[in-house]
């Protein structure tokens, strides 16, 4: 795993991490507070259904439910419900070492920021709970462009906060989408999940 981690063959100028299922291990979070959510409106989400839609913007979640199971949600009240959930409990969220890791390594070397397709409260409360958040010199997330992954706008938007050509950037990614995403933009991306699950 050492080897995985050596970044010396990569020319780059700066790093961008996706957060959820990069930096964090949000998913179990997440999936819980949409479930509590549809929950309260009779609906139930199982597990493994959730899991292999974690690249998807919530409101894509919600449609691609919607469409799936034929069921009406009501969005405004899901979306108070999921996240007064994942508020609550926000603080059991971990760290996916291995991907900190590499964020503490070069923290302060080199501009380091996230590019989320995820909510602002929630990008900001994960990091802030494993003590990530100031190790970034830049958080983008998908308020900040209104598109979800994988168009590439959020990494272009991370990029040019940190006033570095995408091209010379490098991208931490977990999913289809985000590694689309970062590909798009034009950066060099790493997929985690060769370097956590291989």
């Amino acid at each position: 795993m050492t080897n995985l981690l050596d970044l010396s063959p990569y020319r780059f100028s700066a790093i961008i991490f996706d957060c959820d299922g990069t930096l964090v291990d949000t998913a179990p979070l997440h999936y819980e507070s949409f479930r509590k959510g549809l929950m309260e409106q009779g609906l139930d989400m199982d597990r493994s259904w959730y899991l292999e839609r974690t690249g998807l913007s919530r409101h894509a979640l919600i449609d691609a439910y919607s469409a799936e199971y034929g069921k009406t949600i009501d969005e405004s009240a899901l979306v108070i419900a999921s996240e007064a959930w994942f508020r609550n409990n926000v603080h059991t969220v971990l760290e996916i070492e291995t991907v900190a890791g590499i964020a503490r390594t070069y923290a302060g070397t080199v501009p380091i920021a996230v590019a989320s397709g995820g909510q602002r409260v929630h990008v900001q409360g994960s990091l802030s709970a494993t003590g990530l958040i100031d190790l970034f010199d830049a958080v983008v997330t998908l308020e900040d462009v209104g598109v979800g992954k994988p168009d590439p706008a959020v990494f272009l938007k991370a990029a040019d906060v940190l006033g570095v050509p995408a091209n010379d950037c490098l991208a931490f990614e977990d999913t289809d989408e985000g590694v689309e995403a970062a590909t798009r933009a034009g950066m060099t991306v790493i997929d985690v999940r060769t370097l956590l699950y291989s």
